[in-house]
């Protein structure tokens, strides 16, 4: 499955149905009088933020988002039909915003079944027979109906995870990712090699949590260079944060810097995040090596970094416990009744 993050869309609610004009007319009923109908109300637009989706691919091929018109009113005194009202289905996180400079945010689907009336439909419009009046016994005006709303919205995908996995492009966070869970996330000797998020679910001592691989950021990534303003989003909603360091970089120090740089410049709080530092690929380095690297590492950064292997398996162990901990315990779900009471 493709994955895509944003997406710009058309919504329009529908129309509400005519009203109608229409006379009595029956044998011996000699002044029958109006009996137009009203018209059926337009369908709503509603956000529906459902679980199970981690894209908004789908939107990529359907644009355009029109909900049904009310049907027109009809003799007798019968009420139109209202329109069926147009459900758009959205993963768990999506941001809906403004089609403006300032993109601002209209919605924010963050729960699993949240749903949002966004768009109301237009009412019916009135029949011949709401306009009777003891002077205006045989009217023939009707409502038209009145019209939908219609706007362009951005959709935003942010992803729901409890972890986020930081650092510069080829730092190890796909390999991490795969040693940890079932992601399968793509693994190369060379830059960029993850194109875009991945989420997987890591176990430990009974307890499990979503991590999610962001794609490696780079110098400038808070103003967009690489795209890394649409990456760093995804980790707003992180609740801890596990920076990983390439031991053998050129400059850890400097890799550590660089990133905690663009969080700051960023915003949106993570910079003010709970953050795990972990020296990673200490495999590749010589353990002497290592000792004084983590040692920089540690007065540059005031925190002991965890040092891990995510080829190997070392330290592996110790960052998930790490996560853990931050992460603190889980919440219990509130207990449902056995059998339905009326009390």
């Amino acid at each position: 499955m493709h994955f895509l993050d944003q997406a710009k869309i058309f919504i329009r609610s529908g129309s509400g149905g005519p009203g109608a004009v229409s006379f009595r007319r029956e044998k011996y009923m000699e002044y029958g009088g109006p009996n137009g109908g009203n018209g059926g109300k337009g369908g709503d637009i509603i956000f529906e933020a459902v679980p199970g989706l981690n894209t908004l691919i789908d939107f990529r091929y359907t644009q355009h988002f029109r909900a049904q018109r009310g049907s027109p009113g009809a003799g007798t005194d019968r009420t139109g039909a209202g329109g069926d009202d147009l459900v758009i289905k959205v993963p768990v996180g999506t941001q809906v915003l403004a089609d403006d400079e300032e993109r601002s945010l209209l919605l924010d689907m963050t729960e699993a079944g949240q749903r949002v009336v966004y768009l109301r439909g237009g009412d019916g419009g009135r029949g011949n027979a709401s306009y009777k009046t003891s002077t205006n016994r045989a009217p023939r005006q009707h409502g038209p109906g009145w019209p939908g709303e219609e706007m362009y919205v951005w959709l935003r995908l942010k992803l729901l995870a409890d972890a986020g996995l930081l650092g510069l492009p080829n730092a190890g966070k796909s390999t991490f990712i795969n040693a940890v869970s079932n992601a399968g996330a793509k693994v190369g000797a060379y830059p960029f090699t993850t194109i875009h998020p991945q989420l997987g679910v890591a176990s430990r001592h009974g307890r499990e949590f979503v991590i999610a691989d962001i794609p490696g950021l780079i110098e400038g990534a808070a103003d967009g260079a690489g795209i890394g303003d649409r990456f760093l989003g995804h980790i707003e909603r992180c609740r801890v944060l596990l920076h990983l360091v390439d031991a053998s970089g050129e400059d850890p120090v400097e890799a550590w810097r660089v990133v905690r740089g663009e969080l700051d410049a960023y915003g949106a709080g993570l910079v003010d995040k709970p953050e795990i530092l972990a020296l990673n690929k200490i495999d590749a380095v010589d353990p002497k090596e290592v000792a004084k690297l983590a040692k920089k590492l540690a007065k540059a950064s005031g925190e002991q970094p965890i040092l891990l292997s995510g080829a190997s398996g070392e330290g592996v162990e110790a960052a998930l416990d790490r996560l853990i901990a931050e992460l603190g315990p889980v919440m219990p779900k509130a207990e449902e009744p056995d059998e339905w009471s009326p009390i």
